[in-house]
């Protein structure tokens, strides 16, 4: 589905080459000071036109068609949208018989009988993240005090980030792509936030990640490093009465509950499935596999645009379980 949330309500909708993308949000508290200046550095920080990145140039201007007014929200729901300029849909018709590996171009065929719009990856392209971007951005206003820090930590295989742009230069001249894993940290997160069972926040924080294309892994706190630890050196003792610890391998979530210190999170995403180096695989037309070169433009390391749709990811599922606390509370 392209809905999530079940109070602070997002629904994506478009296509990368068709008239917009954009998004709607609801459950959104009037009276939240907001115009286009507010997303302005988010959106920057998700732009194209950086080495690595896709030579696909849109204005990116957001368009607030409703739930603002005089420069405040509303209460109703509000309406945010981008338009598509700067277009190329010859670049993509060989894709329907010919698909691209690792790319949604074969399973979204297959799902939708054919009828789905594929040029530029059509609404599986990361051009709709600019409404997961916009959604983030209005999330961690109501937030509040919710700090969040983002960092690349690898890139290629890479950890040492005086190398990265060694790596990011070599597969652009080799025309191949790299991805690389994102450190995601939330705190001033209040203790309390979550649901037992199915909606932990473990799982509704997963949940919107994976639901960013190319994200293929998420770990909590330490993560899988944690299987080599026993119970007495994995568990974080508690060390005052505000349920602090003097280490953070849950990555501050227990039971599924936040508990009051900062969430950590990696992310690992893959390398652009998109790349110009001859690939041989199967063309569906002449029932064969065959060579296969992906023209259009493409990034050679999605992950460094990625960073700031995961973060906002990380906003949009705290912000709804914050609601959700606070109707427990009756605020």
């Amino acid at each position: 589905m392209n809905h999530f949330g079940r109070l602070f309500q997002i629904s994506i909708y478009g296509e990368s080459h068709g008239n917009s993308v954009g998004v709607i949000l609801d459950g959104v508290k009037p009276g939240i000071p907001l115009s286009s200046a507010d997303f302005t550095a988010d959106l920057l920080r998700r732009k194209s036109g950086g080495k690595g990145t896709t030579p696909r140039i849109e204005t990116d201007e957001i368009i607030i068609e409703s739930g603002v007014f005089n420069g405040y929200t509303t209460g109703a729901p509000i309406l945010l949208r981008f338009l598509n300029q700067n277009t190329k849909s010859k670049d993509y018709s060989n894709l329907v018989s010919h698909p691209r590996p690792s790319h949604a171009d074969y399973t979204a065929k297959l799902k939708y009988n054919g009828f789905n719009d594929y040029r530029g990856g059509g609404h599986f392209s990361a051009r709709l993240t600019l409404g997961l971007v916009s959604a983030g951005v209005v999330a961690k206003k109501m937030l509040k005090n919710v700090k969040f820090s983002t960092k690349l930590i690898n890139l290629g295989g890479c950890e040492d980030p005086k190398e990265f742009n060694t790596i990011l230069d070599a597969a652009i001249k080799a025309n191949d792509s790299v991805g690389g894993i994102v450190s995601l940290k939330a705190s001033n997160v209040e203790a309390g936030l979550g649901e037992p069972y199915f909606d932990s926040l473990e799982s509704t924080i997963s949940h919107l990640l994976f639901s960013v294309g190319g994200v293929k892994g998420v770990e909590f706190g330490i993560g899988f490093k944690g299987a080599n630890l026993t119970g007495s050196s994995y568990n974080d003792l508690i060390i005052d009465k505000d349920g602090h610890t003097s280490t953070n391998n849950n990555g501050g979530i227990n039971g599924g509950i936040s508990n009051g210190n900062d969430i950590e999170i990696k992310v690992f995403v893959k390398p652009t499935p998109s790349i110009a180096i001859s690939q041989n695989t199967f063309n569906f037309n002449d029932n064969k596999v065959e060579p296969l070169v992906i023209t259009g433009r493409h990034d050679s390391a999605i992950i460094l645009r990625a960073m700031v749709v995961l973060e906002s990811c990380l906003a949009i599922a705290l912000c709804d379980a914050m609601l959700i606390k606070n109707a427990y509370k009756g605020d």
